[in-house]
């Protein structure tokens, strides 16, 4: 009856993601399950008609208001990543399934003839060469690599490796040390098969997309995709999909990194938005942002429990949602700029999320929703920061306190309001940040 009276208190995300006992300083997730607002089984299926087709609009607003029920998550992100196109049927999302899962087993068997502990179960965690492609002596990885010397052992070759090679290799023990960083407070990484699987697809995609290879932060946005897809194939291409979005943050030319870029944008918006802080922050050395680089690197992994993590990158991703992603990703695979087939229809508004309707109601540049999400952390932060910060080990203690104590819906919507301030500012001022 109190639950009548008073609301739904909604079940704990973080009951779906089981944390380590002895783990007691993790941040308990403000997320709440709760019937008749979060996107449930029942309502996602009725989005479906007969032959598969989803009414993407009808989901889109449910997920902003009350974020997906985890036992159809892994589902649900194929989608708002471009995985699939709305408009597909259960038989062409079968195949196409099936061509990815193709794909990637042709992928890892290739890099398993380069180093066979891929797919093994295990992974190394120490250097198995040096820069000019020496096998190492390291007795961690040589322990590592000879567990089982009939399947691990590396194949003897008649030709030096080329230089790919010799990048991806020195990379793999990096993989290694960030896949046991990673979400190590969950019982679900205690298992060495998620380990290694983390592993594995971080290892494939450090091929795959060489030009990027492996970056320090991948692993977080890579272990949700585990932990919700059982299927290891389709785990990769929903992380690939999510790389798609954000490979240029961890794009390295010369001494600087991608993200950089981001930062560029995110002092552009706040100087707009909030030009007193801006010019502190730039007076106290902080004018490059480099204190918001975790942030916009792992998508708020570190500043919350790893439910309101989950919670808010569905948020951002149906504000963002373009139904039109599919057909972007799988022309850029072709080739083609685009499709004859996006030629021939106009984009619905209302199948696009709140966020794209804005950027094109307004003829905005498309900057990703992560931006005003750092934007309005530090709006919300500004009075501390503008009386309290002298330098920048001042700023980055006052954006510390915020672990742990961000609530994930309250700051997409801050992000959504901030996104609306600032398109009416720099209209008025006449300029418009252009995307790095």
């Amino acid at each position: 009856m109190l639950d009548i009276v008073w609301g739904d208190p909604g079940t704990p995300a973080d009951s779906y993601y089981e944390v380590r006992p002895e783990c007691t300083d993790v941040p308990e997730s403000k997320f709440r399950i709760k019937a008749g607002k979060t996107l449930s089984v029942r309502k996602w299926n009725a989005a479906f008609s007969p032959d598969g087709c989803l009414d993407i609009g009808k989901t889109l607003g449910r997920i902003h208001r009350g974020g997906v029920h985890p036992s159809i998550r892994g589902e649900v992100w194929e989608f708002l990543l471009g995985c699939f196109d709305p408009m597909s049927t259960h038989e062409e999302r079968q195949q196409i399934r099936q061509e990815r899962r193709v794909k990637y087993e042709t992928l890892k068997q290739t890099c398993k003839q380069m180093f066979p502990l891929i797919g093994s179960g295990r992974f190394v965690t120490a250097p198995i060469i040096s820069e000019n492609g020496e096998p190492t002596q390291d007795p961690i990885v040589l322990q590592q690599i000879n567990l089982d010397a009939s399947s691990t052992q590396q194949p003897s070759r008649d030709c030096p490796m080329d230089k790919r090679e010799i990048n991806w290799k020195l990379t793999l023990h990096q993989i290694g040390l960030d896949v046991v960083r990673t979400d190590r407070t969950l019982v679900f990484y205690e298992k060495q098969e998620n380990l290694s699987k983390l592993w594995d697809i971080l290892s494939v995609y450090s091929w795959f997309d060489s030009d990027v290879g492996y970056g320090q932060g991948m692993s977080d946005l890579c272990s949700p995709m585990i932990m919700l897809l059982e299927d290891e194939a389709d785990a990769f291409w929903c992380f690939e999909r999510l790389m798609r979005r954000l490979r240029g943050n961890f794009r390295c030319t010369g001494d600087s990194v991608g993200v950089e870029s981001q930062l560029v944008n995110l002092a552009s918006v706040t100087q707009v938005i909030d030009p007193k802080l801006h010019q502190h922050l730039d007076t106290i050395g902080g004018g490059d942002y480099l204190f918001a680089f975790r942030m916009l690197m792992v998508l708020f992994r570190r500043e919350l429990s790893f439910g309101d993590s989950l919670y808010l990158w569905e948020m951002m991703w149906a504000l963002e949602y373009d139904p039109d992603l599919f057909t972007v990703y799988e022309d850029s695979d072709s080739g083609c700029e685009k499709s004859e087939r996006a030629k021939e229809k106009a984009k619905s508004r209302r199948q696009c999320g709140k966020y794209e309707r804005e950027n094109m109601k307004n003829g905005a540049a498309p900057l990703p929703i992560s931006v005003f999400l750092v934007a309005s952390v530090l709006k919300e932060k500004s009075a501390k920061l503008l009386t309290e910060a002298r330098g920048l080990d001042d700023v980055v203690k006052i954006l510390n306190d915020i672990s742990g104590n961000l609530d994930a819906r309250k700051a997409c919507t801050g992000a959504m309001k901030l996104h609306k301030k600032y398109l009416k500012k720099a209209k008025a001022m006449g300029t418009k940040v252009q995307p790095m």
